[in-house]
Parts: C-alpha cells; structure tokens; sequence
C-alpha cells in the first residue's frame, strides 16, 4: 500500500526531474554526458544516499520508496537514472550487508554524501555475467599484505566517475572461488581503457577497466573470502529492481509523450487520439505500465519482508526479482515502440523523444541480465518448486 511518504518521495523527485533533468536531456544524449553539476544536485537532496541508512548520513529508504523515487528520475533522464540505480543499488546495498563496522564508517557516508559515486565492475568481455567464467583475480600479496588485482572488466556504468568500485575476483590457490573488493578507483593500476557507444542510454558513462597488479589492503576484502556468490546474488536483485523502475519511468515518459502528441496532431481533419487504432494503443501502453509498476513495487514490499539482514535472495525470491525486471523492461520497449508508430514518421527522428526513448528502453532488456537469462532462472525456480527438477 502507497503511503502518504511514499507519494512526497516521488513528487519531490519529480519536481527534480522535470526542473532540473528534463530541459537538458537531448543535449546530454547529443554530447553523450551528464555534467557533474546534476549529481551534485542529486546529493544535495539526498538521492545518492537513498538506500545507506540514516546512521551513516543517508535516507534510509525502503525498497518501494527507493524504486518509486528511481523510476521519477528515470521518467527525467535514463542516463541518469542507470547511474544512480547502480550506485544506490548494488554498491552501497553490499557494503551495508556484507560491510565490517570499519567498512561501513569509511565508504557509506562518502557515497551517501556524493563525495564519491560508486560502480559494479562484474562482467567480463569473454564472460558476460557468467560468475564461474569470470577470470579476474585477486591473490595473496603474502604475510597478510592484502591482495593483488589483475584483470579486466567490462561494460562498468559509472565507470569513470566513480571513487569506488566493488569488484568480483576469482580467489583460492586454484581460483576455484570467488570474493567481492572494494576497490578504490584512484588506487594505482586502475586504468579506465575506453569509453563504450552504446545504442542508448548514450549520456551514461560504460567503460572497460583493467586491474593492472593493483595493490589492495586486507581491508579491501568485503565480507569472507569466497563470498561472492551471495555478495552477487544480493547485489544483483536490488541491481535488477533498479533496471525495471529505470524501465517504467522510461515506458511512462514514452506513454506521456505520445498522449500528447496524439492530442495534438491532426489528420483527416481530427486529432489523432479520436482514431480507434490510436485508442487501442494507448489503452494498452497504459495497462502494460501499470502491470509493470505493480509487480515491481509487489516484488520490492516482499523483498523488505522476506529479506535477512545478509541479502534479500532468499528462495522463491530470484524469480519474482526476474520477473519484475523482464516485465519492466519488455513493457518499456514494446510501449516506446508504440510511441514511436504513433508520432509516425516524426517518431524515427532524432528531433522527437520518443526515438531516443526506444533506444534506452532497449538497453533495459539487457542491463542486468539478459530477458533470456532472467526468464531460465525463472524457469529453472519453477521446476525446482515443482519437485520435478
């Protein structure tokens, strides 16, 4: 059930959104960046801390809070929305799970704070997201110096920007396991290699980086090591939560768009909205957001019931997170599409919204997990629920 909180968060970021995001979003795409200026913004109210808790200078939201406030964001600007889904999500959601006391006191207030903006450095180029495939490593530096990093990843939204990197690496004398690091990006031997151009979300920064023998304390450590398969777990259903409410404020801007334009374009002498093949469309761009908005916050009110303090993947719960992201994020492409049918042949121009639009709401369907990936997990819960697995 929406509160009354709830409703405020939302309204204050949409007033964020539209007076300070929404005028600059075609320049930004165009020039394929976000001045630092708008994060700045964004930390001064607070949305870079949304989900550090308050005992460390954040705000401490819950879930469904957090997702309504992201999704406001992402209705402003994709781009943005993925960069802050990415620092409020996976990065300051594993340091307060997996965190030691002294960890937590040195990264979440500086994250909360926009002092630093924090990345996820999981994939790999010859890997994907496959973790037991990942070939980055981390080795014992000897007598307890901390480790080493060696290694390359890529696909790393943030990047550039960020002060500070959670990194997955295989660990153990024959590299059987897997730790998650928190890897400082001015540390020596962080090299940030290029610069990716995506189909969209073009303002978003994605960089390849490579770990060249960088030096890290044993504080770096987070959690024990071989934790990262609970460290990626968790960090992957808050990470895809994020993608799907990116998703819907991508769906309902492209949806708010062509509602208009349909009210104003004429042809045949009547606006195009009084036409039943226009109707049709906008009934169902409006039925698959609001499909999509309920299971997401549905999936959020469960995951903050369900959660233990350690991660929020308990059984059952990787499914209903897949399903709410591949929902999400099939619905704000098949709605952007609509939009784009609908402005005609203003719609494939690069002068109109809605193009830019369905190129983000694309990259959606990918960021994440793959919809091809998610719906196996899907499946795969589903036999195991069954007993027939």
């Amino acid at each position: 059930m929406l509160t009354a909180e709830h409703l405020e968060v939302r309204r204050l970021a949409l007033d964020l959104a539209r007076g300070e995001v929404r005028p600059h979003v075609e320049e930004w795409d165009r020039e394929r960046r976000i001045p630092q200026g708008v994060f700045d913004a964004m930390a001064e109210l607070g949305f870079l801390g949304m989900r550090v808790p308050e005992a460390h200078g954040g705000l401490g939201f819950d879930l469904p809070t957090y997702l309504m406030a992201l999704e406001a964001l992402a209705w402003g600007d994709a781009s943005l929305g993925l960069g802050l889904a990415v620092h409020n999500g996976p990065v300051t959601r594993a340091l307060d799970a997996y965190g030691s006391d002294a960890q937590k006191e040195a990264w979440l207030p500086r994250l909360a704070s926009g002092d630093l903006l924090g990345a996820f450095a999981v994939a790999e180029g010859a890997a994907g997201g496959d973790l037991d495939s990942l070939a980055v490593r981390a080795v014992p530096a000897g007598d307890g110096a901390g480790w080493v990093l060696s290694g390359e990843k890529a696909w790393v939204t943030n990047g550039d920007r960020c002060g500070l990197l959670l990194v997955l690496a295989r660990t153990g004398d024959e590299g059987d396991g897997l730790s998650a690091f928190l890897v400082p990006r001015d540390a020596p031997g962080v090299q940030v290699m290029g610069r990716e151009r995506t189909m969209g979300f073009s303002a978003a920064e994605i960089v390849t980086i490579r770990f060249d023998q960088v030096a890290l304390s044993p504080e770096a450590l987070l959690g024990e090591e071989g934790d990262g398969h609970n460290v990626a777990a968790d960090a992957a259903s808050v990470g895809r939560l994020g993608v799907a409410a990116v998703a819907l404020g991508i769906a309902q801007a492209a949806y708010e768009h062509a509602l208009r334009y349909a009210g104003e374009r004429e042809q045949f002498g009547r606006p195009l909205h009084d036409f039943g093949a226009i109707q049709e469309k906008l009934a169902g761009m409006a039925i698959r957001i609001a499909q999509a908005r309920s299971l997401i916050l549905h999936v959020a009110a469960a995951a903050e019931a369900e959660a233990p303090a350690e991660g929020i993947h308990p059984a059952g719960l990787r499914a209903q997170v897949a399903m709410a992201k591949v929902t999400a994020s099939e619905a704000a492409s098949w709605v952007a599409d609509e939009a784009v049918q609908i402005y005609g042949g203003y719609g494939y121009m690069r002068d109109y919204p809605v193009e830019r639009l369905m190129r983000d709401a694309k990259g959606t369907e990918i960021h994440e997990g793959s919809s091809e990936l998610l719906r196996m997990w899907i499946a795969l819960d589903a036999v195991g629920d069954s007993g027939l697995s």
